[in-house]
């Protein structure tokens, strides 16, 4: 019996160990623009069924509960909560953030689309707005060499005033994808998100058009980490560690206690 609580406890240990690492890459990421905190979700492993609620004690009578018991925890998934981040004035003009729902989408080096809460982007050599990696923004827009005024207005129009012209030229449509589950789709790393068939397929379109959000020019979004959230929780997954730690101790100090008496 001893053995199976010291097994108990450690899937404990194991499951406070997976929790601690997601909070201290939320922590790690908290200055880390449009970085969306993660959580993780845990649930029981099966249960030992001795004997079942209501099972006959007697002629007339039966047990009122079952004698069960659990084997432990185990983290079953992860995900992001996407509430919104602050926004962060830069006033740079290439800089967007998306007030609302929605991701920019981003061809990667693999040929798939990633997608980003991140705005932060700048011209290539051949004027082409990229990510700070270099990664082509979807659908391609174009910036001449020599442009000025670049406006980027709510609804993604771009345009600018291109050298040697008066009125101000369209240069591209910005348009953000939607999922039907946001949290299904899986986290690659350098803020991308890629598609998967439990986010569903993307439903692209006009930012501020049919529930998608706005575009903030000169802004970006910060992280949605909460810091002093995540460091109660730090402290809450310490605290479980400890006790499940401390379970193993004393169901040893009980094994030796037999091997000792017995």
């Amino acid at each position: 019996m001893s053995s199976s609580a010291m097994y108990v406890a450690k899937t404990g240990l194991t499951a406070q160990q997976t929790r601690m690492q997601v909070i201290s890459n939320n922590l790690a990421n908290v200055n880390t623009v449009g970085f969306k905190s993660d959580r993780v979700n845990f649930e029981s492993l099966l249960y030992q069924i001795s004997r079942s609620g209501g099972d006959q004690t007697s002629e007339d009578t039966a047990l009122t509960s079952s004698l069960a018991l659990g084997t432990g925890v185990r983290a079953v998934s992860t995900e992001k909560k996407f509430s919104q981040g602050s926004m962060i004035t830069t006033d740079n003009a290439l800089d967007v953030a998306v007030d609302g729902d929605g991701f920019f989408q981003i061809l990667m080096p693999d040929g798939n689309i990633g997608y980003t809460r991140n705005g932060t982007f700048s011209r290539n050599a051949d004027g082409l707005m990229t990510t700070s990696s270099g990664y082509v923004l979807q659908p391609q827009i174009t910036i001449p060499s020599g442009s000025s005024q670049i406006n980027i207005s709510q609804d993604g129009l771009v345009t600018a005033l291109l050298a040697g012209e008066a009125v101000p030229s369209e240069l591209g449509q910005i348009t953000l994808a939607g999922f039907a589950n946001p949290r299904g789709l899986k986290a690659l790393g350098e803020n991308f998100l890629v598609e998967t068939a439990a986010s569903g397929a993307p439903a692209i379109g006009v930012p501020f058009t049919e529930g998608r959000g706005k575009l903030v020019q000169g802004s970006l979004e910060s992280s949605n980490v909460n810091v002093v959230q995540q460091l109660v929780e730090m402290i809450e997954t310490q605290r479980a560690y400890e006790v499940s730690s401390k379970s193993i101790t004393a169901a040893d100090e009980m094994m030796k206690y037999i091997s000792n008496n017995l």
